[in-house]
């Protein structure tokens, strides 16, 4: 057995992607994504459970709240074979090229798979001067855009109250609980714009949890993209940036 295909097979509630979604687990890599997160770090360590032991194909619902340190809400059914299954492939689809006189400071905070294409998408742009920050220097891919500084921050809310006020903020991180942190630090920092990923559901309840600290949730816009675009990493990222941008510019895709 060289590879594990993920297939999301059913959903209930509030899911990060939807039923078909589906990724390819190898010992040393992955293809495609069935949404990132805690779920996704789960699955590749039963895939890569699998590969090792040459076991069989299985299926298992998970659950989408405090086990997994999620907010969604939902459940995810998951079925793990050999046999092939067409990936969730990320396509790479960039606007045209900006002429700012001042480039725009984006802070993305998390390296997974919607932060990476939140960081193609700006970077082709030309629009913003990018910093990128998780928390492990090997979450960021081996290839980063031209432009992009990547920071490696341990407590990544400490850093957040040092980033320059001009800076807009897009909060992707695999951990709730850091997400919430990010959302804290930025609230009581002063910052251009704060974005936030999730569902209804997580911001309703960091919402609650924001106004519990006294502080005003109304400053973070939940969900980030459009939502008629659907849930792929592209989807979130090319609306995501494309609300950044001060001009309206054309999409160019490429396949």
């Amino acid at each position: 057995m060289t590879a594990v295909y993920v297939e999301i097979t059913a959903t209930r509630g509030s899911t990060p992607r939807d039923a078909g979604t589906a990724m390819m687990v190898t010992a040393h890599g992955t293809d495609g994504t069935i949404g990132g997160g805690a779920l996704e770090l789960r699955a590749i360590e039963t895939a890569r459970r699998m590969l090792a032991q040459e076991s069989e194909d299985r299926e298992e619902t998970i659950p989408l709240g405090p086990g997994l340190g999620q907010c969604c809400g939902g459940a995810v059914s998951l079925l793990f074979t050999r046999q092939q299954r067409a990936v969730d492939q990320i396509h790479p689809v960039t606007l045209a090229d900006a002429d700012p006189a001042t480039a725009i400071p984006l802070w993305v905070w998390g390296a997974g798979h919607v932060g990476r294409a939140v960081v193609r998408h700006a970077a082709a742009t030309g629009a913003f001067d990018i910093t990128w920050i998780d928390t492990a220097t090997e979450r960021f891919p081996e290839a980063v855009p031209a432009g992009v500084t990547t920071l490696r921050a341990a407590a990544m809310p400490a850093l957040a109250r040092r980033a320059p006020a001009s800076a807009h903020h897009l909060i992707l991180t695999y951990s709730h609980d850091i997400d919430l942190a990010l959302c804290a630090a930025l609230l009581e920092h002063k910052a251009a714009s704060i974005g936030l990923i999730g569902s209804d559901t997580k911001w309703a309840r960091f919402s609650r949890r924001l106004k519990a600290m006294h502080l005003d949730p109304t400053a973070i816009t939940c969900p980030i993209g459009d939502k008629s675009l659907g849930k792929h990493p592209d989807a979130i990222a090319q609306s995501t940036v494309r609300s950044l941008l001060p001009i309206s510019l054309p999409i160019r895709t490429s396949a």
